[in-house]
């Protein structure tokens, strides 16, 4: 592999099985943001299309955007750092009790929260919101988060990668053009010996490969004009890896993902040629033109000529206006484009467009909807929490550890689990199903049955969970609630009896606790 030029070879020969997901990921961005993937050769003085419709690139942008804010949430963690149960029974059975377990996930949320500062400070959603309008529309993204933090982007067009049959990538190489003064001193005397390796304006391709070894170890290095760059070698764990190559659908046997608009690329076909069919016919219908007979005595020049409110000479007979006479076919083509909207509203998560137009419209519908298109978002979850999440953590950890802003954490008793996406949609449906029970039994048997049989207190402490909130200072402790109870029972007797019984119950309520110590 450390052969001559054996990383640019390699990366033209896996161009080949690149290029059919390229185009498609090509046509895909012409219908919704054609900045995202313009055609091969493309610069700022290229022009690029303009789509007739806008509802593909609202429907990505808002559909990036419900992912981003799942997927990284704001001011609440993505990941929970969880101990293993078999080494937090071996504490509690060696004395630590509950106490112990306490402690431990004080201490596994401050963690948590010091990842979570990181993410905020480095800006990561800047770019993971451009790493999903690419997963949305292409399919394919690569990220790299370097040494120094912060996280790129790199686009399909700018890497090739290889899967095992288990999808986990084995080999990925990246083509960057790189200016050649930006190059450290032992680069450019390798660029010198190869002047037909520069272009006109000063830059050199540069290639990185990243592989999987058999060990697990991923090996990085970098080549330029056929050489190894020297000091560009390094080698990572295989969960470490500063590389992340992501895809939104897994198939299996195929290199690459599907873009989510690829699955409704006839739609957006339709819609855009529709579109521009009813655009193009409104222009036209919006031209007027004034038709003069030829035989008639109206002159054409007198009534061009003519200002408004002018008496000249000539027959109403003579003119008339040029019509279409199009509308009852351009009404087919509106109805059929709001079909097309409705059915492309309900893929992007476009609500407004989902719930119908109605005078009374209960809460209940719009929340049955709401919920039903987040629904279809559990395959997406699946992937990008695997693929993205957890990589990301893991990298993220790995960085603040070497850095020393982060304690060392024994890999085979503590490790993350993503609790967003997928997950917070089972936890949603477990508090849909226990409010459809409470209901039920509350309908069916009357509040009393529900206050006699239900424990409140537990099922507040789950509602709370299920919705992410804690509720250490919010839910009022059982040793609060006797004290309430007890200090609303004096005030009774205090209006009832007067001070004197008061001070009587005070003083046999004092007895009886010396007693009881």
């Amino acid at each position: 592999m450390n052969t001559t030029g054996a990383a640019q070879s390699l990366y033209t020969k896996l161009c080949a099985d690149r290029d059919p997901y390229i185009q498609r990921a090509r046509d895909a961005s012409k219908l919704t943001i054609p900045t995202v993937m313009p055609d091969e050769g493309h610069s700022h003085h290229s022009k690029l299309p303009t789509p007739y419709q806008s509802v593909g690139a609202r429907g990505v942008n808002n559909l990036a955007s419900a992912l981003l804010l799942s997927l990284l949430p704001p001011n609440a963690p993505f990941f929970r750092l969880v101990i293993d149960p078999a080494a937090m029974s071996e504490l509690e059975s060696q004395g630590g009790g509950a106490d112990m377990k306490t402690q431990i996930e004080g201490a596994l949320s401050k963690i948590e929260r010091a990842v979570m500062s990181e993410v905020e400070t480095q800006a990561y959603r800047v770019q993971a919101f451009e790493a999903l309008r690419h997963l949305i529309i292409t399919g394919n993204v690569l990220l790299h988060l370097p040494e120094d933090g912060g996280m790129r982007v790199l686009h399909m067009d700018r890497y090739v990668c290889k899967r095992d049959p288990m999808g986990n990538p084995r080999m990925i190489i990246t083509k960057e053009c790189i200016s050649i003064d930006l190059l450290p001193k032992a680069a450019k005397e390798m660029v010198a010996p190869h002047a037909d390796a520069q272009s006109k304006d000063g830059t050199v391709d540069m290639y990185t490969c990243i592989k999987t070894r058999d060990d697990g170890k991923i090996e990085v290095f970098q080549e330029i004009s056929g050489g190894i760059v020297p000091g560009s070698k390094g080698t990572f764990d295989g969960e470490k890896s500063p590389y992340i190559v992501l895809r939104m659908n897994r198939t299996d046997g195929e290199d690459y993902g599907r873009g989510y608009v690829e699955q409704y690329i006839g739609d957006l076909g339709s819609l855009e040629s529709l579109m521009m069919s009813i655009v193009e016919a409104s222009a036209a219908a919006a031209k007027v033109l004034f038709l003069v007979a030829p035989n008639g005595v109206t002159r054409p020049r007198v009534l061009a000529e003519a200002p408004n409110g002018a008496i000249v000479e000539g027959s109403a007979g003579d003119v008339s206006v040029l019509q279409l006479n199009k509308a009852s076919d351009l009404s087919i083509a509106f109805q059929t484009v709001q079909t097309i909207q409705d059915r492309l509203s309900y893929a992007f998560l476009l609500t407004d467009n989902a719930i119908r137009n109605a005078e009374r419209v209960t809460a209940a519908e719009v929340r049955l909807v709401t919920q039903s298109i987040e629904r279809q978002l559990g395959g997406i979850y699946s992937v990008l929490s695997q693929e993205f999440q957890m990589p990301l953590v893991e990298r993220l950890m790995d960085h603040m550890q070497r850095d020393n802003r982060l304690p060392t954490l024994p890999d085979d008793l503590v490790r993350p689990a993503i609790i967003t996406g997928i997950e917070a949609l089972g936890r949603g449906n477990d508090l849909n199903k226990m409010d459809e029970f409470l209901v039920g039994i509350g309908q069916l048997l009357g509040p009393e049955v529900l206050g006699q049989f239900v424990n409140m207190r537990e099922y507040m402490d789950r509602r709370a969970m299920a919705l992410g909130i804690d509720t250490d200072g919010l839910i009022k402790s059982e040793e609060q609630i006797q004290q309430e109870q007890q200090q609303a029972q004096f005030l009774q007797a205090a209006q009832q009896f007067g001070p004197q019984v008061i001070d009587s119950l005070s003083k046999q309520g004092v007895e009886s606790m010396k007693q009881g110590a």
